[in-house]
């Protein structure tokens, strides 16, 4: 078991998907961010459902940091609502866990 995280979060296109990216790994929240461009998105919204073309960010951080994430995607995403998933990982090359934890924290 490992204290590393994957946080999935969408974005309306590509330039919110990098500048939310680039400003999570900047601010040492995240240690890598992957944009993963053309997924379609099928959700209810307002008692209707909806279809939209989205980006995924796949985000590698820390769980102490799993606050500061959450927090700084909603203030900074232009969604009323924006997708914040966290999912823990649970075993991973020791090298790259290990980067990833020098690489969030400050």
């Amino acid at each position: 078991m490992t204290s590393a995280c994957v946080v999935l979060v969408t974005a309306p296109d590509m330039v919110t998907a990098e500048r939310l990216a680039e400003r999570l790994v900047d601010e040492r929240l995240a240690a890598c961010a992957n944009i993963v461009p053309g997924i379609v998105s099928i959700y209810r919204w307002d008692e209707q459902v909806q279809r939209d073309d989205e980006i995924l960010i796949v985000l590698k951080t820390e769980q102490a940091r799993i606050e500061e994430v959450c927090e700084r995607v909603v203030t900074l995403h232009p969604y009323d609502v924006p997708e914040v998933v966290v999912l823990p990982i649970t075993d991973g090359h020791a090298p790259y866990l290990e980067w990833l934890t020098r690489s969030t924290t400050r």
